[in-house]
């Protein structure tokens, strides 16, 4: 049996959508393998360079299904095994915190490293041709967990983007009823009964979690799992979302990081960062936990705000940042540290709902429908409400999130689509201050009508509605004028 191997140039791909088209293999692995390599193992030595953080293999052979053959898999690297799936995967990746169940996560030695082959069946008459494509530092494998969307589908995808499991803090009874850690899959299992299209568990500080999420993607094949990770300081917390790589959170006033530092390597991975509970005390009960960071921060390069916790609506930090020019999308997350509490109390799985407009169900789908500010809050965790908005003027329309120029004097059209709150009330909030007046919602689906006339200046509009109690129902993010 012969064996090559051929260097290919790498290739940049910094965005993906549908279908994941993969990047240019760095290396590919060819050979043969005739019934004299029945029964055996061999290896096929490839070179790993330094500076690489993520191996990704795709297997492939000839005769596989006509002929019965069958070949299995393994990897080794320089200092020896690090796992083998048999012939049920036919691709595979190995990074930091992450690998493909079968596979052990972990640093990537430089050096010569090899891939295993076991050929457990070829017929006498059949020569198979075989081929390995290996990747290195795979941008689809560091922002997911999937390599193609779950739903191909322009619509609001209904999801939770802060909760914690036994990776951290995360507790729930065990069988005998004791305060344990509480499993990662019981996280996933009440979420995707709870209705949701996407999760992304932010356990502190962690990537341990990671492994398993990649683990459980293949199960919930419904609900996408997005990486997050809780940054926790000192000075206040911050979600990133879409990386599965480490970044130092270690912010302090002396010999730390500052958080600019922190997100500036956030935002290189590819990934996203939003704050949380800002207006939340800080002490003892939660450490932290306000929004204080000890040098001057530029919240320009965070994308969103928590504006609704654990059912809690806190919207004047928000509002104190769109006044100084910095669009930050408005999200909410539950906080979950139990993922067996039930559907209707605070803190519970999917309360609140954050619903994003995206074109696809896939990270870069729902990450960038929150960049976009096509997101509104459901603090009832309902599975129907919905709230959209459109603005126009004589020369342009704008979508919730979007930016509209107006001119002074132009009449504003705001078109307020509402679903699922009969007997409501839409609150008008201009500036961060509420109209006098409220919109009311009299039918199960309807689309409401208001104007405002612009003064050619710098405006945010956002709606809330509310139910016949004045209580919060949904929260959507602004149209901005001449932003």
């Amino acid at each position: 049996m012969k064996h090559w191997c051929c260097l290919l140039l790498l290739s940049v791909v910094s965005c993906f959508s549908a279908k994941a088209e993969l990047p240019k293999a760095d290396l590919v692995l060819e050979g043969v393998v005739t019934v004299a390599q029945n029964h055996t193992h061999f290896m096929v030595p490839f070179t790993v360079p330094t500076g690489v953080h993520r191996i990704t293999v795709d297997f492939s052979y000839d005769h596989r299904l006509e002929e019965k053959t069958v070949f299995n898999i393994g990897i080794h690297d320089p200092a020896g095994f690090r796992g083998q799936s048999g012939s049920n995967k036919d691709h595979f990746t190995i990074g930091p915190a992450d690998a493909t169940p079968s596979y052990i996560p972990g640093s990537i030695p430089a050096g010569q490293w090899n891939l295993l082959i076991s050929v457990s069946n070829i017929r006498p008459e059949v020569t198979s041709k075989y081929r390995a494509e290996i990747r290195f530092n795979s941008p689809i494998e560091d922002s997911g967990f999937t390599l193609e969307p779950l739903e191909k589908n322009l619509r609001w995808y209904r999801g939770d983007l802060h909760m914690h499991t036994g990776h951290s803090d995360g507790f729930c009874a065990s069988q005998n009823g004791r305060h344990v850690p509480c499993p990662l899959f019981l996280t996933a299992q009440t979420a995707t009964s709870r209705g949701l299209d996407f999760i992304a568990i932010s356990d502190h500080n962690s990537l341990a979690h990671y492994a398993e999420m990649r683990a459980l993607q293949p199960y919930f094949d419904k609900m996408l799992l997005i990486p997050g990770r809780e940054m926790t300081t000192f000075y206040g917390h911050f979600n990133a979302f879409g990386i599965t790589q480490y970044v130092d959170y270690r912010v302090a006033e002396k010999n730390g990081r500052t958080v600019d530092q922190v997100v500036h390597d956030v935002r290189a991975l590819g990934g996203i960062v939003s704050i949380n509970h800002p207006e939340s005390p800080t002490g003892e009960q939660c450490r932290g936990c306000g929004w204080a960071p000890p040098t001057p921060t530029d919240l320009s390069k965070f994308t969103a705000v928590e504006v609704v916790n654990s059912g809690r609506l806190m919207d004047k930090f928000w509002d104190k940042q769109l006044a100084t020019g910095i669009r930050l999308t408005a999200i909410g997350g539950s906080d979950n540290h139990d993922a067996t509490k039930g559907e209707d109390v605070r803190g519970a799985l999917a309360h609140p709902t954050t619903v994003v407009q995206a074109k696809e169900l896939s990270v870069s789908g729902i990450l960038d429908g929150i960049r976009a500010g096509h997101v509104f809050i459901d603090l009832t965790a309902s599975k129907a409400k919905s709230l959209d908005v459109d603005a126009s003027t004589s020369h342009g329309t704008a979508h919730m999130g979007d930016l509209l120029e107006a001119k002074r004097n132009d009449d504003v059209r705001l078109q307020v689509h509402v679903a699922g709150c009969s007997r409501g009330q839409v609150q008008t909030i201009i500036d961060g201050k509420p109209a006098e007046s409220m919109l009311q919602v009299e039918n199960d689906d309807q689309t409401l009508e208001t104007h405002w006339t612009s003064d050619g200046g710098r405006h945010w509009i956002r709606f809330i509605v509310r139910d016949a109690s004045s209580n919060p129902m949904l929260v959507g993010n602004p149209v901005y004028v001449n932003y």
